[in-house]
């Protein structure tokens, strides 16, 4: 008898276990029962800031006097910055870079006989950050002027910055999430089901890149700096449940 009540005991909790178990299958398929897409959020945008950097260096066997030609060159370049129109708040002067060169010789075996003093080299930036971007694109574009006035600057090609970005990112973040929800709805509907609550989302790289390109994305987000026109992009992966 005791055997028997032990035997309807296990059965019974067989019973009950093979009844807990279908169950949380059934919630964990339920739970399984998602979509996941990604939507692309981009925007074609023109640069706001630019920013031109130069430099220009003399070189003397006086320490003196190199600093008296580059301070020479340093108002060249000034006024002929202000003459074009640029304000003098945009116009940035680095601290002077002071080098002392020297000419080595060596033996056969590449150890240092003598050393000769060449001179002091002394080189100075010069940076220029403006919301006129076409101004200051001109002026760039037109610098061999001072360079035929006897100045030696040497200039890097211009950078374009925009500095709206927080905004124009929430912008794309909202344009990708709506794009990744509409893709969801049509593949729910097309699968005969309709789209739940989200569950998750995830944001991808940012990336800006020049306008009409072939400019390779970057896993680690590209930002282009040398095209004035520009293209930002954003993803966003959401992932739905379906009814």
């Amino acid at each position: 008898m005791k055997n028997h009540i032990t035997a309807i005991i296990i059965a019974l909790g067989l019973i009950v276990s093979t009844v807990v178990l279908t169950q949380a299958f059934k919630n964990r398929n339920q739970a399984d029962e998602t979509i996941s897409v990604t939507g692309l959020g981009s925007k074609d945008f023109v640069a706001d800031l630019i920013v031109w950097n130069s430099s220009f260096s003399k070189k003397s066997f006086e320490l003196k006097q190199a600093y008296a030609e580059l301070e020479n060159d340093r108002n060249a370049i000034k006024n002929y910055l202000l003459s074009k129109g640029l304000k003098e708040n945009e116009v940035i002067f680095s601290s002077v870079n002071i080098n002392k060169e020297y000419t080595y010789s060596y033996d056969d075996n590449s150890n240092l006989r003598s050393q000769q003093f060449n001179g002091y080299s002394l080189t100075q930036n010069v940076q220029i950050e403006s919301k006129e971007v076409e101004k200051v694109e001109n002026v760039s574009r037109q610098v061999s002027e001072l360079i035929n006035s006897g100045v030696e600057l040497y200039s890097n090609a211009p950078e374009y910055y925009y500095t709206k970005l927080a905004a124009l990112k929430l912008e794309m973040i909202a344009e990708a999430t709506k794009d990744a929800k509409l893709r969801a709805e049509k593949i729910a509907e097309n699968a005969g089901s309709s789209l739940g609550d989200l569950k998750k989302s995830d944001m991808g790289v940012f990336q800006i890149v020049a306008q009409n390109s072939s400019e390779e994305y970057s896993w680690g987000g590209s930002f282009n700096t040398a095209s004035k026109n520009k293209t930002a992009t954003i993803t966003m992966k959401l992932v739905y449940k379906i009814n």
